[in-house]
């Protein structure tokens, strides 16, 4: 799974939104996606995906929600 299906996967079951930070611990949590050097992903690679797709993701109120 690439680090953005990851992200998608964890917005679509959460309705409200999430932080960044709040998106990669459940990443490294449920170990959604690996890094190739094993190091756990950070808020600022969650945040990154996200500024590269706004077709997919908006950010609004300090959160990050599946575009509709």
């Amino acid at each position: 799974m690439k680090l953005e299906e990851a992200i998608v996967y964890l917005l679509a079951s959460s309705g409200y939104g999430m932080k960044t930070e709040q998106i990669a611990r459940e990443i490294n949590a449920r170990k959604l996606y690996v890094r190739r050097d094993n190091e756990p992903v950070t808020g600022k690679q969650v945040y990154a995906v996200i500024m590269a797709h706004p077709e997919t993701f908006v950010k609004s109120e300090g959160r990050i929600r599946l575009m509709i």
